[in-house]
Order: structure tokens, then C-alpha cells, then sequence
């Protein structure tokens, strides 16, 4: 019979309880019949034998406490954990024993069901397209990846261990993990965790893997808490376009309010506007105009010599001036 790290840590629990309260018994049973002995080395062996056995269970006290709380996370340190494939059950059909129909002289009337029931198929869970569009990773995951079932908590401890686990959870909400182990895992391959509301898609996450290829892991979701509706969640993990496991949670009660914030409102500060004032005009100051004075060239006198006029003499001789002369005129008498 093969026994995993969490059952065999719980035995070596069990066993060393067992060995403290055998112990303790028999230990305090021998004080009390070393009490009784009339020997004296007699009486002091089994007393010492007594104290000796109290005295080992609770030396293996501490070894419980340690068994309990610190050996799982340290054999974990060295030993990864393998997820466990989970068979899931098949719907086996049941065959019903159909009637022989039997010749009836007289025709009956067949009731035909007017509503009959139709088997609805399940669909496959698949990525959206607007989400298989953010894929960057070109690396091809191996296909015999496996997950375990998903976990639903609102804390993880420092080992990525579940705090508060369960499937119904009471708003108000903040934080949600869906834990899982995995194993045969590609670094650098795609991968994709969706959640949906009541078949709706509130959030997602795709990235290619930088985890190791066995081990735990989570994906998580942290809206405000006024986005925890309640109703039916349903968290799908894919590993390049593969589907691999879904798990489904409930949030009941209604979602806290929102606290009114305080809107900013402008007001007006009265600022001091200064009064315009009357610039002076520049004064025109009166410039007299002095008019320059212009030195004076005074006339070079040249002294010239002018020659005396000459005296010419002109004969005077007397002209006659002839005088008219008298006509008569003589006029005829009638």
C-alpha cells in the first residue's frame, strides 16, 4: 500500500500521541506503586523508571507539535507535490426493459407526449476569441498536463496553503484564490484562467508559464468589493487552447455599497484685481529751435585796376534842317 507525504505525516502524528499517552500512564502508575514497596532499592528503581517515562513524553510533546504544523511544508520544500489525476465518474445507461407489443383486436388510442424531454449537451469549455488573440507565447505545451481540482479561498499562507476553503462564501468579499497542484507543466507555454458570473465573463488572465512543472498554484481575483455580486462563479483553466479543469464557487448576500465620495467643487476665491492706472503721458518739452549761426565770409577785396575813360573828340558840324515849304491851294469860285 503506497501512502502520500500528507497521510504518512498524519500516522507518525498519530502514533507518536499514542506513545505520549502510554507513557504518561505507565509512568505515573510506576510512582505509584514504587510508593507501596518495602524495599528500598527496589522502590527507587521503579521510581526512577517512572520519572524517566514522564520525563520522554514530554520530550515527544514538541516532536507532535512539530509533526502537526512544520513537517508537511519541509518534506514539501524537497519533494514537490504531483497532482493526482481524479477519475471522473461515467453516466452508465441503465437498460429498460421494453414492452413486446401483443396484437389487439380492438385499436387503442396512443397518448403522444406533447412535450418530450431532450437531452442538452454540455459544451466543452474554450477560450474567447478576444481573449486567444492576447496569446505571446510561441512555445507548443505538452499535452499530458495535468491539474488537480480547484480550491476556492479568500487567503493563502506563505506555502500557498489555503486558509479558509470552501464553495459558498458571504459578501463582503475582497480577495478570491482558485488553488491547484499541478505537474508535466512547460515553462513558457500559454496559459489561460477565465472567470465567469452566471455564464458571463468577468475576468481572465493569460501569460505564458513561469511557474516550475510540478507543483501549487492559483489563480486570483481581487475587483472592488462592491463587483461581488452574488450568484454561480465558475473558474475555467486552460493550457495553450486544451481546457483542463473548472471549478465553481457561490457568493451570497448582497454587495456593500459603495461609500459616497466627496466631489471636488470649484469655488470661487476672491483675487485682488488691480485698478488700472493712468499712465502719464510724456510732457512734451518746448525745444528752441536756435537757428546756427553761420560764420560770415567776409569779401576779399581784390584791387583792380580800372582805366580812366578816354576823351574823344567829335567834330561838331551845324546840319541845316530844311523847312516845309507853302503850297497854295487855289479853289474855284462858281
Amino acid at each position: 500500500m503506497s501512502l502520500d507525504i500528507h497521510t504518512g505525516v498524519r500516522t507518525a502524528l498519530f502514533l507518536v500521541i499514542a506513545i505520549i499517552v502510554l507513557l504518561i500512564w505507565r509512568g505515573v502508575r510506576a510512582i505509584r506503586t514504587a510508593r507501596s514497596l518495602p524495599f528500598f532499592r527496589m522502590r527507587r528503581n521503579r521510581m526512577i523508571g517512572g520519572w524517566r517515562m514522564l520525563f520522554t513524553a514530554l520530550i515527544l510533546i514538541p516532536i507532535a507539535w512539530l509533526l502537526n504544523s512544520r513537517a508537511e511544508p519541509f518534506i514539501y520544500s524537497f519533494f514537490p507535490p504531483t497532482a493526482t489525476v481524479t477519475l471522473t465518474p461515467t453516466i452508465t445507461l441503465t437498460p429498460t426493459i421494453s414492452l413486446t407489443p401483443t396484437i389487439s383486436l380492438t385499436p387503442t388510442i396512443t397518448l403522444t407526449p406533447s412535450v418530450s424531454d431532450t437531452p442538452t449537451i454540455t459544451p466543452t469549455p474554450f477560450i474567447p476569441l478576444a481573449v486567444e488573440t492576447l496569446f505571446s507565447s510561441t512555445i507548443t505545451p505538452a499535452a499530458d498536463a495535468v491539474f488537480s481540482t480547484l480550491t476556492f479561498t479568500d487567503g493563502l499562507d506563505a506555502l500557498y496553503r489555503p486558509l479558509k476553503q470552501g464553495t459558498v462564501f458571504q459578501n463582503p468579499i475582497g480577495h478570491m484564490y482558485a488553488v491547484f497542484s499541478y505537474d508535466r507543466m512547460t515553462p513558457g507555454a500559454q496559459w489561460t484562467a477565465i472567470w465567469y458570473r452566471n455564464g458571463e465573463l468577468v475576468y481572465y488572465e493569460t501569460k505564458p508559464w513561469d511557474g516550475e512543472t510540478g507543483g501549487l498554484g492559483y489563480s486570483d481575483w481581487q475587483p472592488r468589493p462592491e463587483e461581488w455580486h452574488p450568484g454561480i462563479y465558475e473558474v475555467q483553466i486552460f493550457v495553450g487552447l486544451d481546457w483542463k479543469v473548472s471549478g465553481f464557487f457561490t457568493v451570497e448576500g448582497e454587495a456593500p455599497t459603495p461609500a459616497p465620495t466627496d466631489t471636488p467643487t470649484s469655488t470661487a476665491t476672491l483675487t485682488r484685481t488691480p485698478t488700472p492706472t493712468r499712465t502719464p503721458r510724456p510732457t512734451s518739452t518746448p525745444t528752441t529751435v536756435r537757428p546756427t549761426r553761420t560764420p560770415y565770409i567776409s569779401p576779399t577785396v581784390t584791387p583792380t585796376r580800372t582805366p580812366y575813360p578816354t576823351l574823344t573828340r567829335t567834330p561838331v558840324t551845324p546840319s541845316i534842317t530844311p523847312q516845309p515849304t507853302r503850297t497854295r491851294t487855289v479853289t474855284p469860285t462858281p
